[in-house]
């Protein structure tokens, strides 16, 4: 689907919009319209430039000022490269400077006519937590570095957004995690990762149908995520649950830089 273009009556660039929303960090700043992110987190997201909100000063000047302000935090200059971008050649000028695409990202949405049904998992219990617990147990299931797993800890215990939580746990282990932000309307998934011993046993499902519902009740008509390109398991859970893709993104970034 082009960027822009509705699907299902939904405004996609106001999707994108929400979704930044949802991933807010106390490290970041505007430049010029661009929203820049530096969280040392996992998430590319919060690491990154996001020129979403329009853009007057020649990329001459901005790009090496990312750039500059990145490098002087520790970080790779990364930009996050949507449909919307402003202004449209920053594209092709990142190209011309030898930043690589990578990391395609499916962004998907689907509409909330009620809460799924949840399936049963034997020894799997689904239990809300501590923003702390939730940020730990997130860093275990991703081997996250103690600096990672603060940079979470902060998104998820200051978002200005109405949250729920979840963690699967078998034998006293988090073996599956995943959250839901709202806004207008919107419910965002998000942090949804299972221990890779467990995968296809149910697990994503039950978090995902039970935040769907906690969802629905307080009034989302639709729902929407990210989930890498690639990762086809993934894929074929969200789209038993109706989701559609709605838009793709990707990153560039320099050479060695791409991770």
């Amino acid at each position: 689907m082009s960027g822009g273009a509705p699907l299902h009556g939904i405004d996609l660039r106001r999707v994108e919009e929400i979704g930044l929303n949802a991933l807010q960090t106390q490290r970041q700043m505007f430049y010029d319209g661009w929203l820049l992110r530096v969280s040392p987190g996992k998430a590319k997201r919060a690491r990154s430039v996001n020129a979403h909100f329009g853009s007057s000063l020649p990329l001459a000047q901005k790009i090496p000022y990312c750039e500059r302000i990145y490098a002087e935090r520790g970080l790779p200059a990364l930009f996050r490269m949507t449909p919307f971008v402003q202004p449209s050649g920053l594209e092709e000028e990142l190209a011309a400077r030898g930043y690589r695409s990578f990391e395609d990202t499916l962004v998907q949405v689907g509409r909330l006519d009620g809460p799924p049904e949840a399936p049963s998992v034997p020894g799997v219990d689904f239990v809300t937590p501590s923003p702390a617990d939730f940020a730990e147990a997130v860093g275990e299931l991703q081997q996250s570095s103690a600096e990672q797993r603060a940079a979470l800890l902060e998104r998820v215990a200051h978002t200005p957004l109405t949250t729920r939580a979840m963690i699967a746990v078998a034998d006293g282990q988090p073996v599956g995690t995943g959250t839901v932000m709202l806004e207008d309307g919107f419910a965002g998934i998000y942090s949804m990762v299972t221990a890779p011993a467990l995968r296809s046993r149910g697990i994503a499902s039950g978090i995902l149908a039970a935040l769907l519902g906690w969802a629905w009740e307080r009034g989302a008509a639709h729902a929407y995520l990210q989930v890498s390109a690639d990762n086809h398991g993934a894929i074929s859970v969200y789209r038993r649950f109706g989701f559609v893709d709605a838009y793709t993104y990707h990153y560039r970034g320099r050479p060695d830089e791409c991770h």
